[in-house]
């Protein structure tokens, strides 16, 4: 059994400088960390930055409280360290993004330096630190494909990152955030495993019955569809409570229960094909879900987001998608900056 640590519990309170820290700014000031980490930051991205850091002193002792931490680390100063400590696989000239092992363990050590030093902004273990840390992540508009040391096959779709422990007991695959498709090894490549292949989210376990389905983590909901064979949905705190679905079925469900599951959706798998198809979705559902692909903020007019529209899309290039909206619906697209965007009536 596990022995009970006589140790005092790390502080979940964000601090900075030793005094408290709103958690929207220590998540703020690591989501820029990451933005500014990656090899690819632009100009615009830093200029951004600065005026985010200028806006509030909070934004500034969050800021300098992290440029301590990386700064502490192996003597490194803070620039150095967002590229050592990158969560972005490295991309080798012929091939593919590969994961890097090392970049993420001393990322992990970094988000511990706080807490060991008694101070927890990098400790409070936001959603975005679990992300940046996480063993496989893509960014907002890419799409990743990874094939698992059993044969399995993982997809992962904008904006989501998981974390994979395979051990003698089980093969799990922690959905960290926003969306992937699994197509277990028994189903991709005939090999017979007899670990059971799990999906765990904040709500629950997804358990593979050999089959190919997309998991979701959907605000405090996750949503599992089925697209071959079966699953089973046992939510966290569901006193037992589990559920089969089966082929052409979709359900969401939370840590204590489990929906009603519906029929599946064309629109579920879609995006594994790069393409969002809407059947007279509504306007706003449908920028709501655009803009999951693209970097920025894309906004709707309430007098023009009950409007419905069909039809299929591509994600690969969003703003095409927005450019035939006027096509269709009495919209308007404005653009105040390529990462500003808002729909609103004709006209208005």
């Amino acid at each position: 059994m596990p022995r009970a640590s006589t140790q005092t519990a790390v502080q979940r309170v964000p601090l900075a400088g030793g005094l408290p820290l709103a958690e929207a700014v220590a998540d703020a000031a690591a989501q820029w960390l990451t933005t500014l980490m990656a090899e690819d930051a632009t100009a615009e991205q830093r200029e951004r930055f600065e005026r985010w850091r200028q806006a509030h002193p909070d934004h500034d002792r969050a800021w300098q409280h992290i440029e301590a931490v990386c700064g502490r680390i192996k003597g490194l100063q803070p620039a150095a360290a967002y590229q050592a400590l990158s969560p972005f696989a490295r991309r080798d000239a012929a091939g593919p993004a590969v994961a890097n092992p090392s970049r993420r363990n001393a990322l992990r050590a970094l988000c511990w330096v706080g807490a060991l030093g008694g101070s927890g902004l990098l400790a409070s273990r936001t959603q975005t630190w679990q992300q940046v840390a996480a063993d496989y992540r893509t960014a907002t508009g890419e799409r990743r494909h990874i094939a698992l040391d059993d044969g399995s096959e993982i997809l992962l779709n904008t904006g989501s990152a998981i974390d994979v422990r395979f051990d003698g007991e089980q093969r799990l695959v922690r959905l960290v955030a926003g969306e992937v498709m699994v197509v277990t090894a028994h189903a991709a490549r005939g090999r017979r495993d007899e670990r059971p292949f799990i999906v765990e989210t904040a709500q629950g376990r997804v358990r593979a019955l050999g089959t190919r389905f997309i998991v979701r983590q959907h605000g405090e909901q996750t949503l599992v569809s089925v697209l071959q064979s079966a699953v089973e949905i046992s939510p966290q705190a569901g006193l037992g409570q589990t559920r089969v679905l089966q082929a052409g079925e979709q359900a969401r469900f939370g840590r204590y229960r489990i929906d009603t599951p519906t029929p599946l959706t064309e629109q579920a798998s879609a995006w594994t094909r790069g393409q969002i198809v809407a059947d007279e979705m509504r306007l706003g559902d449908f920028l709501t879900e655009l803009g999951r692909y693209r970097p920025g903020l894309l906004r709707c007019s309430p007098d023009v987001a009950d409007l419905r529209l069909s039809g299929v899309f591509p994600l690969s290039d969003t703003n095409r998608a927005l450019s035939t909206l006027p096509n269709v619906l009495p919209v308007t697209v404005l653009s105040r900056t390529r990462y500003w965007v808002t729909v609103e009536a004709a006209g208005s």
